[in-house]
């Protein structure tokens, strides 16, 4: 977490750059009470969750748990690393960045290796561009032209044209990059038969990736004749570019939502689905590059909006392994949408044949994920057929299980009973008595006063939250008496037990620098923070009932080790030494 920088000049970068200012050119917030109120940009919502605290300088949303300083929240919001997020901050706070004082040389290699395999990406994306603009790619002109893609579409996507095995490797050189650095790049390959450097994308109609900061990672190439090689290729995965990371587009998606124009995504598989679609006016389309969606991406896909659209080819049969990526957009939260399209066709052929319009009537169908689950398992099964029927009423139980209210159950159950004959009350109780998954549930809210096994945990939040935040109650309360269990809590106490022995103020925002913001746990010591969890004598006198129950719960874990041992001991001295220990702790035990 910024360890190749000096920690005073990440110290005054924060200090200048203010988390309420700087949230506020992103999400509008309104003051109430000491706190500042917002809709949350990383989840979208109807109501106002997240909360930027002015004094600790952190955010926290009380709907999707995310947290973080002011360098995590222009790491998530632009989608970039951490230095690339110091790099915007510095140059809004106008601060030079310092030379780069990295703990190790190792780490000072990786930085300069990351930003010339960008410079060699961005170098070879001109030089491509150069290729198709140079009189000499009359194939790739002619392939644009066949596919209909216009001029302006062309420039917008930075296509290029690959000439030959040997010009690009020359170019690079003749630039001054070294052969291990154009390699690692992955523009270039070693030729297998004479180890010479050649074009990995040979030939090729070349589409650039751009990641969200605008950044050249990779390359895809589509061939433009018939040939034993697959169509597409992709740059292999490097040091900048992980294709489970990254979609296609995600460049002008992010334009978008700067804008305020963004409404939702459009995800397709292709490099020209993604063209076509664009250039029908569906600007808001992403691909996932020939891969099924991964958590990564749905995450980056989730940045920018609540609502997207899988709109894969008509194949249902293809689609079968698409469920999978779907349902990972559904867990982070994103209402997923599935568009069908005709059997057979991809987004590229409906538009060539029908046109804007025809896409958008697929577009106006789009089904739920339930639905288009449901809508797989029927075309998988011959329901004329008595066993297959029967089959396909088993799978389809299955999925109506999944719906989340009892409403959508109901309209399921009712489709299928108009699919297969079978009466709604058999079915409801088949559904009712088959055994269900049990699904994931929230961290609930803590409750200040319950007991149980949840309430030495609760008890710990609780006391962490009133020192790190400043309760009146808790003001100098020494930590060392309290016996933390979660490394979560450890982290945090030692940091306030350190910063009590110098004494030096407490700071909230510092806790990202020590604990991951994604932390589960830290998201419950941050909902403490916000509202009157710590504030009037009630939360006083639940402070010093948590302290007297982790002293409790001390002494006891204590005693039980010492019964153990004194069960455990033969020798008669030792024995007695242990019981009048176990005397004084269990009199201790007592004045609670």
């Amino acid at each position: 977490m910024g360890k190749g920088l000096d920690p005073e000049f990440l110290s005054q970068l924060k200090s200048k750059n203010d988390l309420v200012e700087v949230v506020n050119a992103y999400v509008p917030l309104e003051r109430k009470g000491g706190n500042w109120w917002g809709r949350c940009p990383f989840h979208h919502e109807k109501t106002a969750s997240f909360s930027v605290n002015a004094d600790g300088q952190f955010y926290h949303c009380f709907g999707c748990g995310v947290s973080g300083d002011v360098i995590t929240f222009i790491r998530e919001i632009e989608s970039v690393d951490f230095m690339d997020a110091v790099k915007i901050l510095a140059e809004r706070a106008k601060m030079p960045l310092p030379e780069m004082n990295f703990d190790t040389e190792k780490a000072a290699e990786l930085k300069k290796k990351r930003d010339n395999l960008l410079n060699i990406l961005r170098d070879t994306a001109h030089f491509y561009l150069d290729n198709l603009n140079s009189g000499k790619a009359d194939a790739h002109i002619q392939y644009i032209l066949d596919r209909k893609i216009s001029a302006p579409v062309v420039r917008k996507f930075g296509l290029g044209a690959s000439l030959d095995f040997q010009s690009l490797p020359q170019f690079l050189l003749s630039r001054g990059y070294s052969k291990q650095d154009i390699l690692d790049s992955g523009a270039v390959m070693e030729s297998e038969k004479n180890k010479r450097l050649v074009d990995a994308q040979a030939g090729r109609l070349i589409f650039p990736v751009i990641n969200a900061f605008g950044d050249v990672v990779a390359f895809g190439g589509r061939v433009l004749e018939k040939t034993d090689f697959a169509k597409y290729k992709n740059t292999r995965e490097t040091m900048v570019f992980e294709k489970s990371k990254n979609l296609y587009n995600i460049n002008q998606i992010k334009k978008q939502k700067k804008a305020g124009t963004l409404k939702d995504i459009i995800v397709v598989e292709g490099y020209m689905d993604t063209i076509s679609l664009f250039q029908a006016g569906f600007e808001n389309v992403v691909a996932s590059m020939g891969t099924a969606l991964t958590k990564d991406q749905a995450r980056l896909a989730k940045r920018y909006a609540e609502n997207v659209y899988i709109s894969y080819d008509g194949d249902f049969a293809g689609q079968k392994g698409a469920i999978r990526g779907l349902e990972i957009l559904r867990d982070e939260g994103i209402n997923v949408r599935v568009v069908p399209l005709p059997e057979g066709l991809d987004p590229d052929d409906v538009i060539k044949r029908r046109g804007q319009e025809g896409y958008r009537a697929c577009l106006d169908a789009a089904m739920p994920l339930i639905d288009f689950k449901m809508e797989v398992q029927r075309r998988s099964f011959d329901l004329s057929k008595t066993e297959e029927r029967r089959a396909y009423i088993a799978a389809a139980l299955k999925v109506i299980a999944e719906a989340e209210s009892e409403s959508v159950k109901e309209d399921l159950l009712k489709r299928l009973r108009d699919e297969t004959g079978v009466t709604y009350e058999s079915l409801r109780r088949d559904l009712d008595n088959a055994p269900v998954k049990p699904r994931e549930t929230e961290i609930a809210e803590p409750v200040l006063r319950e007991e149980g096994t949840d309430g030495k945990l609760k008890a710990c939040r609780f006391i962490l939250a009133s020192v790190l935040f400043g309760a009146k109650y808790a003001k100098n309360f020494d930590l060392s008496s309290v016996n933390f269990d979660n490394p979560v809590h450890n982290t945090i106490a030692e940091y306030v037990k350190a910063r009590q022995k110098r004494g030096e103020p407490l700071r909230a925002s510092a806790i990202f620098d020590i604990v991951d913001e994604h932390e589960p746990e830290l998201s419950q010591i941050l909902d403490l923070s916000i509202g009157e969890s710590l504030l009037g004598t009630g939360a006083e006198k639940y402070f010093h009932d948590c302290v007297q129950a982790l002293a409790r719960a001390k002494i006891d874990a204590e005693l039980e080790r010492l019964s153990r041992l004194c069960d455990a001991e033969s020798d008669l001295s030792k024995k007695r030494e242990i019981t009048r220990e176990i005397l004084r702790l269990t009199i201790e035990r007592k004045n609670f």
